[in-house]
């Protein structure tokens, strides 16, 4: 499986998801610049990593969402390919309207950066089937904007379509429903708060992660062998 870790102007986990999927999880994967579409032509997975595109003008993610790769990562997401955006990159997903919903400013108005404790509400999904159902993860958060929010209907469709993937155990930023990571309604693109690809190894306080990257890599075999 190769994976395209998207750079934006401002982007600064790029490097930590490069590491995580292909140091770690053992899969090919390419640091893209964000105008260098062409890349995206022969890859499996997209990654859109956390940091601060285009310095959070505007709104967080807002500046990236318009910019001309996203039209090929919505082709991409269109077909059935994952698609996985953290941090900056949920906001991204958001923004764009690849996901629904939108992430305010934390509760508190402060930067925070710990380890939180999630649970896996669904381990049915392209990114958490190594996972069991209600296994409690941990992985750090770094953000001041994570607070997910969305209106009652959105809240409702989420529920019924078992699109809520990740919630935080003990709520750090006010998201609704302690929200920490959502899926879109086909189950290809999932945005999270939290950062999988600093918990890969013990040696960064946990190896909680790195279960989401090979969940990603032994779908996408099960799926190429399929269709093979």
């Amino acid at each position: 499986m190769k994976f395209a870790v998207i750079v934006f102007p401002g982007s600064n986990c790029d490097r930590d998801m490069y590491h995580a999927v292909k140091e770690v999880a053992g899969a090919e994967a390419e640091l893209v610049w964000y105008t260098d579409t062409s890349k995206l032509e022969n890859v499996d997975g997209i990654l859109l990593p956390g940091g601060f595109s285009y310095g959070d003008y505007l709104r967080s993610g807002s500046m990236a969402s318009t910019s001309d790769v996203m039209h090929k990562i919505r082709e991409h997401a269109s077909k059935g390919k994952p698609v996985l955006g953290v941090c900056n990159g949920f906001q991204i997903l958001t923004e764009s309207g690849l996901l629904p919903g939108a992430l305010m400013r934390n509760k508190h108005l402060s930067f925070m950066c710990h380890q939180e404790e999630l649970v896996v509400e669904d381990n049915q999904t392209f990114f958490t089937s190594l996972y069991e159902k209600g296994e409690v993860v941990r992985y750090p958060i770094a953000h001041g904007e994570g607070n997910y929010f969305c209106d009652d209907v959105t809240l409702q469709a989420l529920k019924a379509n078992n699109q809520i993937v990740f919630t935080y155990k003990h709520n750090p930023n006010g998201s609704i429903e302690n929200i920490a990571g959502i899926r879109n309604k086909q189950g290809n693109v999932l945005g999270m708060m939290p950062h999988p690809e600093r918990a890969v190894e013990e040696l960064l306080g946990s190896d909680d992660g790195l279960k989401l990257f090979k969940s990603m890599i032994a779908n996408w075999r099960d799926s190429y062998a399929v269709n093979a």
